[in-house]
């Protein structure tokens, strides 16, 4: 375990990840920001963390958000013109963060592209309850129209912290794994920071993402200072992020 002492907090600069890789920025699309206002400020504060590379990720839940890669493309134009105008030095992409549903087993099936946070790398979700019975079935069928899975934020399927067989055999068949960075603080819970923990020291994770949302999650990322892995990883620089 890592100790801190008062004189080692310090706020928190991320410019040694150069790219963050999972956010929801793009306005009024998802439960992330609602309007252009709040885009330039969400960016802004990237911008005041040291990111020099945004590539935002709005959801595609088709029975909640339905966003199609026109509405992402249309909306991440709108706010790259806004980010331009205000002479903001910070580059700025959109992929998406899908969520393994019918609809997305139905995209998958009739080969249409997905949207990817560079490269082939497609950021995936599945529900907080229980993992869908067909994961690796859906994994692999990914991986067969060459594209490199990326599940996000594996610690918070906490109910696979008694299934860590399939947290094995999803890394062992080439799946990344994306650590959200305010896992480390208990934003999420106890039981979260703890499977986020154990995925680290068993060098599970690939890249790391703030999944912000909202102004509270940019003040809540200046408490990793006070996280007992933060130095460890900024140390190391374990993630892949840069090569984004």
């Amino acid at each position: 375990m890592f100790l801190f002492s008062k004189k080692n907090k310090k706020s928190v600069d991320l410019s040694w990840l150069k790219t963050d890789m999972h956010s929801h920025l793009l306005p009024g699309i998802d439960d992330g920001s609602p309007n252009l206002q709040t885009s330039l400020k969400l960016v802004k504060g990237f911008a005041a963390l040291g990111f020099k590379k945004i590539i935002t990720t709005p959801h595609v839940l088709w029975e909640i958000y339905p966003n199609t890669t026109e509405i992402i493309k249309a909306k991440l134009e709108e706010l790259q013109k806004a980010v331009a105008a205000e002479g903001l030095n910070i580059e700025l992409h959109a992929a998406a963060e899908y969520f393994i549903d019918d609809h997305f087993n139905e995209q998958l099936k009739n080969k249409i592209p997905f949207l990817t946070i560079s490269g082939n790398m497609v950021l995936v979700e599945f529900s907080m309850v229980s993992a869908p019975l067909d994961l690796q079935e859906v994994i692999f069928n990914l991986q067969m129209q060459d594209y490199q899975p990326v599940l996000a934020h594996p610690e918070r399927y906490t109910y696979l912290s008694r299934k860590r067989d399939l947290l094995e055999t999803l890394k062992n068949a080439g799946c990344l794994f994306q650590l959200n960075l305010l896992s480390l603080t208990g934003y999420y819970g106890e039981g979260v920071q703890e499977l986020a923990e154990y995925l680290l020291k068993n060098d599970y994770y690939d890249l790391a993402g703030t999944d912000l949302h909202h102004e509270r999650h940019l003040t809540m990322l200046q408490k990793l200072s006070s996280s007992p892995l933060y130095q460890q990883i900024e140390n190391q620089k374990i993630f892949n992020n840069h090569l984004l």
